[in-house]
């Protein structure tokens, strides 16, 4: 359910700006709206602030669990730490820590890299081979791609150095400038000693740094700490500078919970502001908040996954969404073996994880225990063929047909669509638009009995023309209100394409036959291939390496076919249906972080 929103103005005495807003936080009820852009020098350096303690937490939570085992044990090397009663002190030297051990770590692949042409050569001093070239020896180096090093130039002589029947590297010593065409190699401006030398002395320092890293990581917990504290400082800051004031007077603007005004009226009252309370005018956009009854809350985490978030104008389709969402997501997989998998997976991770919200499993409770009552009446345990004697009654012989199962996926989709058009004629039941969803509905249905006869060969019903005339005659008369015809003439002129759409989308249901009937296909080829006659040692582990990797696979597929498929049926064309445009903002009360944790239960 989207609660009622009430538009709220507060207004307090400019002195006590501060207090005001310190009050407003503890109370945790009032979403603001900024009057303006927040530019401010206080805001800039909160929202600076949160960003340094953001990245210092990143750093240390990667080497928390990683300590370095070439650092440094001697704990007097970490004296120079920041005691943990100073975040700022430790933000800064994580910071510092972290940019040298970056540093350090590209000049040791700089290093690396700087002698790698030369490793097969050995350890040589470029300076001996100048000094040649100053008595007037001249050294060049070269590469050849060829099985034997090329005839030498006059005056010189060819050295093969590192060679193999692919080419190598040779050298030509001689006086003066070689005439030759190969690929010339430059000499390395120092010895491989002296490049090992600072390579040494990097690593040294860099297991410092690492082992500064690992012991700040230990205080991680104070850091987490500080960036709560400074997320609710940038947030107050923010509302500071959101704030409009003239003269004496500042005022605040924002939105409240209608069931939460007695709350903000008696604060109000307590602390002498001046409040103003109404309903939000068609030109206001109040946040979204959603609160839930507990069996639809699962849902939510689909929805939180997806980024998806109603408008406060449109409508909370949570509770269809769960209901067909778990037929979807099981029809896609489709095997009851997978169910059963994933819900003994599902009861092992709530096991490891007590803390962990419990919206998530047990959505995944639900979708799990769907998915096998799905597969016991389709009859697929794992792909195999044999179904077992005992569960036979369970067994649906009409599911075992595949017209049968498109026929299925048609009747869901008029039905899912004709809860879309019916809720939005319990939304219009006093104005005319209510007949024209009623058309619509008609529409909807006439669309599955053309799905059936142009698929399925199914004869079509002759009262389905009666049908069709009514329907578009509902909805050509009372689709648009008389006032706006105006302005949305060009619907009625899109009529056509819109009932083709309709049709189309009744249609695009077949999609969780097609991707149920390839995930049954690949477990059973997957089966064919692991399991044969002669089943040795050798062969039977091939074969459950074979079964293993096969029916992963398919669990991955099948995953991506119920975010493709299962939730665009919902977001797409339900929600296309019932004119969901997805343009929630969460509402979000000027509160601190702690307050929203406990207050975010079964909110949104």
């Amino acid at each position: 359910m989207i609660v009622k929103m009430k538009k709220i103005l507060l207004l307090c005495q400019q002195s006590r700006r501060e207090a005001a807003l310190t009050a407003l936080r503890k109370l945790g009820v009032m979403h603001l709206v900024a009057a303006r852009e927040l530019k401010s020098e206080d805001v800039d350096q909160a929202r600076n602030e949160v960003r340094a303690c953001e990245r210092a937490v990143r750093v240390l939570a990667q080497h928390v669990e990683s300590p370095d085992p070439s650092g440094p044990s001697d704990k007097s090397d970490m004296s120079d730490n920041p005691p943990p009663d100073k975040p700022d002190a430790m933000i800064r030297e994580t910071l510092k820590l972290d940019d040298e051990r970056k540093s350090l770590e590209d000049r040791r692949q700089t290093l690396a890299q700087e002698w790698l042409p030369w490793e097969t050569l050995g350890d040589f001093d470029p300076k001996a081979v100048r000094a040649l070239e100053e008595r007037g020896v001249t050294v060049r180096l070269f590469r050849c791609r060829e099985p034997q090093p090329p005839q030498p130039p006059s005056g010189f002589r060819v050295f093969p150095l590192d060679w193999s029947p692919k080419g190598g590297i040779y050298a030509l010593i001689g006086a003066g400038e070689p005439e030759t065409d190969a690929e010339a190699i430059p000499l390395p401006t120092r010895s491989f000693a002296e490049v090992r030398k600072e390579a040494d002395d990097v690593d040294r320092r860099l297991a410092e740094t690492r082992a500064k890293l690992n012991a700040l990581a230990a205080q991680r917990a104070v850091l987490e700490a500080a960036l709560i504290r400074k997320r609710d400082d940038a947030r107050f800051a923010e509302a500071r500078a959101g704030m409009e004031g003239q003269d004496t007077l500042a005022w605040l603007r924002g939105y409240c919970p209608a069931d939460q005004t007695d709350a903000l009226r008696q604060a109000a009252a307590e602390q002498g502001w001046g409040l103003l309370i109404e309903d939000p005018g068609d030109e206001d956009a109040p946040p979204s908040l959603i609160r839930h009854p507990f069996w639809v809350k699962p849902i939510q985490s689909v929805m939180d996954m997806i980024g998806i978030l109603p408008g406060y104008r449109e409508v909370d389709i949570s509770a269809v969404f769960l209901l067909f969402f778990s037929v979807f997501f099981a029809m896609i997989v489709g095997d009851a073996g997978y169910g059963a998998l994933f819900l003994l997976l599902t009861f092992w991770a709530r096991k490891k994880m007590p803390a962990a919200p419990k919206a998530p499993f047990r959505l995944l409770y639900i979708l799990s225990v769907s998915t096998i009552v799905w597969g016991l009446m389709t009859g697929n345990i794992f792909g195999i063929a044999a179904f077992p004697s005992f569960l036979e009654p369970i067994r649906v012989g009409w599911l075992a047909d595949a017209e049968n199962l498109m026929l299925l996926c048609f009747l869901l989709g008029a039905i899912h669509l004709t809860i879309a058009h019916g809720w939005n004629a319990l939304r219009t039941i006093n104005t005319p638009q209510a007949l024209a969803q009623a058309g619509w509905i008609a529409i909807t249905w006439v669309m599955f009995f053309a799905a059936r006869t142009m698929i399925l060969n199914i004869e079509f019903p002759a009262f389905a023309y009666a049908l069709l005339g009514g329907g578009l005659l509902a909805v050509i008369l009372f689709m648009t209100p008389r006032k706006q015809l105006k302005t949305e003439w060009t619907s009625h002129v899109m009529l056509p394409l819109t009932v083709i759409s309709n049709f189309v989308d009744v249609v695009s249901y077949v999609r969780l036959f097609a991707v149920g009937s390839a995930s049954l296909a690949v477990a059973q080829a997957f089966n064919d291939m692991a399991l044969g006659d002669d089943m040795g040692i050798v062969r039977g582990l091939l074969a459950a390496l074979i079964l293993f990797a096969g029916h992963a696979l398919n669990i991955i597929l099948c995953g991506l076919g119920v975010l493709v498929h299962g939730v665009r049926l919902n977001t797409l064309e339900f929600s296309g249906h019932i004119g969901m445009q997805w343009t929630g903002v969460p509402y979000s009360p000027f509160a601190t972080e702690s307050q929203e944790e406990t207050k975010g239960d079964g909110a949104r």
